[in-house]
């Protein structure tokens, strides 16, 4: 491939690609975080601003619950229940309440009839394990089959170090998820399910005359726009939390295992949130439809096809590196007529001191069609004995 390097001059608007390493190349040092795992990723490029033993597998409590609201959310979409459908509270999920002090729950009665709407709010916002397995039993006719059908939809979300068990996560050796999985699943639910999403704002929601407040904290916190995300914890899971925060046209995720206690998970949360939106910002790299270099193609009406970005592209900086910004772009070789408009023909690799942040495909900006028997007979000479 032909490789060109260019200082970018550009300016844009959207979509990215990751970061790899623990902290984005010029970045100042990401925060000491008191919990062995955890990610901070920007929402609107995916970009990894910092993270450490992002892909461990490990325990993820409640924070299961946000699979198990993703589930409902996309039967909900397919048309397979309703949120006006009744479910009946079974015995399984009834007997939670006899272990009260070790399940949180939504207090629902054996037998009584509730709505998945209500269910779904006592799910997000109680965290309820008996509102968990009513709707699992609603939906797939056994939690078992429900569990199934989570590990389908975390598939289709790429959580690759995922799989669920239960509806509730309720401990077990073979449920488990990583602080990638989970940011993933947060940015799953914001991006697919929105008009959901915005229950996990919600600071308490009362059913049957009992009101329980949110647990995620950072709700309350007048420093930071937290809107979500979940929390979790069991006594070997510790304390874990998925943040979802915005600030300007920024919107960043965070997710949080491990953490030592339910204080201590919002305060090692919000220092990633805080270091990340005083930092770093979204800088606009290269417009949609752009010329960025002319690459030659044989047998076309034309010598050479334009070639830019279907989509325009932004990404995430430290602050003030916009100017230290590169490009780097391999092209195809051999290109050949015809040439549709929209066809990948290489990648532009956006660059910051010399390692890649974001990959871009790059496109033929017009349709390019077979030349004449001319042109053609001309290309064939000059491919065959030109230089």
């Amino acid at each position: 491939m032909k490789r060109l390097l260019l200082s970018l001059a550009f300016s844009a608007v959207s979509v990215a690609a990751v970061a790899s390493t623990s902290t984005m190349p010029g970045a100042p040092p990401a925060p000491l975080v008191d919990a062995p795992a955890w990610i901070l990723i920007d929402y609107h490029t995916g970009q990894v601003l910092a993270e450490q033993n992002p892909d461990q597998r490990r325990e993820p409590a409640s924070l299961t619950k946000m699979m198990t609201s993703y589930a409902l959310a996309a039967e909900v979409a397919q048309g397979r229940v309703s949120l006006s459908d009744v479910a009946v509270v079974s015995e399984k999920a009834w007997k939670l309440n006899k272990n009260a002090a070790e399940n949180s729950l939504m207090f629902l009665e054996v037998g009584k009839q509730v709505s998945l709407d209500d269910l779904h709010k006592g799910i997000i916002i109680q965290s309820g394990n008996d509102a968990s397995i009513v709707v699992a039993e609603h939906i797939a006719g056994s939690e078992d089959a429900f569990a199934s059908l989570m590990n389908q939809y975390a598939k289709k979300i790429g959580m690759n170090n995922s799989h669920f068990v239960n509806a509730t996560g309720l401990p077990h050796p073979d449920h488990y998820s990583s602080a990638r999985d989970l940011a993933l699943l947060g940015m799953a639910l914001i991006r697919d399910f929105p008009d959901d999403y915005r229950w996990y704002s919600e600071k308490e929601f009362e059913w049957n005359g009992i009101k329980q407040p949110n647990r995620n904290s950072l709700l309350w916190d007048t420093t930071l726009a937290v809107d979500g995300i979940k929390t979790g914890h069991t006594s070997t899971a510790g304390y874990c939390l998925v943040s979802s925060a915005t600030q300007g046209g920024m919107r960043l995720v965070a997710a949080l295992l491990g953490g030592k206690s339910m204080p201590s998970r919002a305060i090692e949360s919000k220092k990633l949130l805080t270091w990340a939106f005083r930092n770093f910002d979204t800088v606009q790299a290269v417009k949609a439809g752009e010329i960025l270099t002319r690459s030659r193609i044989w047998y076309g009406d034309s010598e050479t096809v334009e070639v830019g970005l279907a989509q325009p592209a932004t990404l995430v900086l430290p602050r003030g590196r916009r100017q230290d910004l590169k490009a780097n772009y391999s092209v195809l070789p051999d290109l050949q007529a015809p040439i549709a408009k929209g066809q990948v023909v290489g990648k532009l690799f956006l660059q910051l001191d010399g390692k890649d942040v974001a990959e871009h495909a790059l496109v033929a900006l017009k349709d390019v069609p077979e030349g004449g028997v001319i042109r053609q007979i001309s290309d064939w000479f000059s491919k065959k004995f030109g230089d």
